[in-house]
């Protein structure tokens, strides 16, 4: 079978098709939609950390202007909590007991922001004027806001009283007697603790839902900015409205950003979905940037402790982490899950062969914690890079040094990590040596120099990172020809601007010679493909591209069959090029439209793929950064900042680079700007983005980003997953680079994200 390569195959750096209507303004974003009859919902959400409350009157409330109704925890009995769907196993074999969150609570809040009623109303004004008619008493109680206080226990107050404890569960990976031994046995041992603090995802597009209720069909349509439509629908069926599946469609239109928050089922859509039944008319909420910091679950938030024990050469022989994790006030979607995440991944790119990690999760009185880009991956990464660095210096020997005499090599692999997962290949030292290479590491005694002679401090620093993503599934792709010759995909994956029109194109392009723009690429809808797994972990390109590949060469067979048919020309000697099937070495052609007319049957146009992956993929790299730091003022500047990866087999260098960008950007906020702050009575004191501190354009270097690619043998086509990747390695590298300038400057050996110019300043001025 011969197919003409296109110009915009896999491989080729493919403008994004899907940014000419973004930027002319024709996207469609959830709250851009507007129905006929639409109502307005707004939330009523507490304003008090711990509560228990009554609710003494609607009545004033009811009678406002444009009301259309209130619904309170009394009014929606029948509907189940928003569910956690991850239970972790414990180290007796039990399963935590779970909190879940009430669609609308019911006589206690457990922090600011919980839901308490829900007002419709014929315009957002009045329901928000109406909300505050609402009587309420409220008995305030003491707050327990602080992960180290739920964590010291004695004395804290109870989240669930019922419970005796603000702990949700212990997980042990590893077996602690072993490495017990090797720590008493060793020539040195270094420890490390660290924070990882909280942070708000700030998205661009803050969530909406509009909610439809069909009488006919009894049947419910929610409209929503998602990660994918399928999850959706399960949470809503399955446990809140414990109805079939079918009975409620999904769709989601265009989406400013997720980043793993948009992933989840949140209270406000079912409550537009029952406002909806109840009304017979269409219900819309629109999220303000306030209730995002306050109701949209948050990320990161743990404390960790790290030790590794050290042979006379600097060889890890084993490994200790103790991490506590906040999961706020109730467990979230995938929440408990995130800090095992960190566990699996504990020992990062180094050959350790004992490991003992204990985990702690606890409930506190804040927003509650799910997965945000990278999801455990960079905590993990983050403990084992930043104790690495201070393991080389305490050892006297260079962070590359110490690196290279841990790093597993090449010829160990596959290698099982002590963490359980199989990483397949990896060449670590070849992108950490060209990361080197391409950063002038030897010349950074002269730039330092030069920095000093302006009274700056200079520092250098690295991580050398691996994550597993892309995990263990499959994601089935359906392809269709349709009869104007375009060719639509039907996935069920979720782009939030990541590109994945494009992409996809790109691997349809390659199998079946077609131009850009006679592909359509359709996700987000429950109507339109059965199942899907959504957008997370990585998964898309990796796989769904591949069974998207599948699917495109099952479409051209197909095709090449009604063709050659057509053109009395044997199959193999058809090729598919631009737009036409044609006998090669002659002129004789039947274009596409031609071919979806001459099939026997909508069969012959159609072709699915579901290509199952066995096994995780696992992108690693190199990420060298340089600051410079005022010490007059405290102020960071990142100078140079130099990444080389290996993520397999690129799809499309100019959608990697936005995928690397972007998540450096998310890590270089975690280290140096972003900080989720509560008051002891457990307000939000970084509510806004007047308080929130997110990293800007100026704070900004130009970024140097190249590969080292050694492709996936998990993968069918070789593709290791990107998305979350520069999170993972930019954290640790910042954040080593600050230490090193602290410790040139005053011997300062560590610092605590994020790195705010009053903290660096303190540190230098011994604060």
């Amino acid at each position: 079978m011969t197919i003409a390569t296109p110009k915009f195959g896999v491989g080729a750096s493919a403008l994004r098709k899907e940014d000419l209507p973004l930027l002319k303004g024709e996207g469609c974003y959830t709250g851009d939609i507007a129905r006929p009859g639409e109502l307005r919902g707004f939330v009523l959400r507490s304003p008090h950390a711990v509560a228990m409350f009554k609710i003494m009157s609607l009545d004033a409330a009811r009678v406002a202007p444009g009301i259309r109704l209130i619904l309170t925890a009394e009014d929606i009995p029948e509907l189940g909590d928003v569910p956690c769907l991850a239970r972790v196993v414990q180290p007796d074999g039990s399963k935590h007991q779970v909190r879940n969150a009430p669609v609308l609570c019911r006589d206690r809040v457990r922090h600011v922001g919980d839901a308490v009623a829900f007002i419709v109303a014929d315009t957002q004004d009045q329901a928000e004027d109406a909300a505050e008619l609402i009587e309420i008493d409220w008995q305030m109680e003491e707050a327990n806001v602080s992960l180290r206080g739920a964590a010291e226990g004695e004395g804290v107050p109870l989240v669930w009283p019922e419970l005796g404890s603000n702990l949700v569960y212990e997980h042990q990976t590893g077996d602690p007697a072993p490495v017990a031994e090797a720590f008493a046995k060793a020539n040195r041992v270094t420890e490390i603790a660290l924070v990882n603090n909280r942070l708000v995802a700030n998205y661009m597009e803050p969530r909406a839902a509009l909610g439809e209720w069909d009488a006919a069909s009894q049947s419910f349509t929610l409209t929503c900015g998602s990660q994918g439509v399928h999850g959706v629908r399960s949470s809503l069926a399955g446990h809140v409205f414990r109805m079939p599946a079918e009975k409620i469609r999904v769709v989601t239109p265009d989406v400013g950003g997720g980043f793993g928050t948009k992933a989840f089922n949140y209270r406000e859509y079912p409550l537009v979905l029952e406002a909806a039944r109840r009304l017979g008319r269409p219900v819309k909420w629109v999220g303000s940037r306030a209730e995002h910091f306050l109701a949209d679950s948050h990320g990161r938030d743990s404390i960790v402790h790290a030790a590794a024990a050290m042979d006379e050469r600097g060889k890890i022989t084993a490994l200790r982490i103790r991490m506590d994790a906040s999961m706020g006030a109730y467990l979230s979607q995938y929440g408990p899950m995130i800090p095992t995440m960190a566990a699996i991944m504990a020992t990062g790119v180094y050959d350790i062969p004992l490991l003992d990690m204990h985990i702690r999760a606890f409930y506190t009185n804040t927003t509650p914690v799910d997965a945000y880009r990278g999801a455990g991956r960079p905590e993990a990464a983050y403990a084992i890079e930043r104790l690495v660095d201070k393991a080389a210096r305490e050892s006297g020997l260079s962070p590359a040094e110490f690196r290279r005499r841990n790093f597993i090599r090449p010829e160990k692999f596959p290698y099982r990590t002590q963490g359980g997962r199989l990483y397949d290949v990896g060449e670590f030292d070849g992108h950490m040596t060209k990361a080197m290479e391409l950063a002038d590491w030897d010349g950074f005694a002269v730039r330092a120099a030069k920095s000093a002679e302006r009274g700056l401090i200079r520092g250098i620093g690295m991580s050398t990172y691996v994550e597993a993503c892309a995990f263990a599934g499959s994601e089935p792709a359906k392809l269709k020809l349709n009869e104007d010759g375009t060719i639509t995909l039907f996935i069920g994956t979720q782009t939030n601007g990541q590109g994945h029109a494009t992409a996809y194109s790109q691997f349809i392009a390659d199998k079946i010679g077609i131009d850009f723009d006679k592909i359509i690429v359709r996700q987000g809808d429950t109507a339109e493909l059965d199942r899907g797994g959504g957008t997370g972990g990585s998964r898309s390109i990796p796989l769904g591209g591949v069974s998207v590949a599948a699917a495109s060469d099952g479409l051209a067979e197909k095709m090449k069959r009604i063709a050659g048919d057509e053109l009395e020309a044997a199959v193999d000697d058809i090729e598919l090029v631009a737009g036409e099937a044609r006998v090669v070495g002659t002129d004789q052609s039947l274009n596409f439209a031609g071919i979806a007319a001459a099939a026997k049957s909508q069969d012959d146009l159609i072709a699915v793929s579901d290509i199952v992956q066995d096994e995780a993929t696992y992108p690693n790299g190199t990420h060298i950064v340089e600051v410079e730091i005022d010490p007059d003022t405290g102020r960071v500047d990142i100078v140079n900042y130099q990444v080389v990866d290996d993520f397999g087999v690129t799809v499309n260098p100019v959608l990697l680079l936005g995928q690397v960008h972007g998540g450096i950007v998310q890590g270089i906020g975690q280290c140096l700007n972003e900080e989720t702050v509560y008051s002891p009575d457990g307000q939000l004191l970084t509510a806004t983005l007047m308080d929130y501190g997110l990293p800007r354009a100026q704070d900004l270097p130009f970024f140097h980003f190249d590969t080292r690619n050694v492709p996936s043998t998990t993968n069918a086509l070789g593709i290791k997953g990107a998305g979350e990747a520069a999170t993972i390695g930019s954290c640790p590298a910042v954040m080593n680079a600050v230490v090193d300038a602290l410790f040139r400057a005053r011997g300062i050996d560590h610092i605590d994200m994020p790195a705010t110019p009053q903290k660096v300043w303190q540190a230098l001025n011994g604060g």
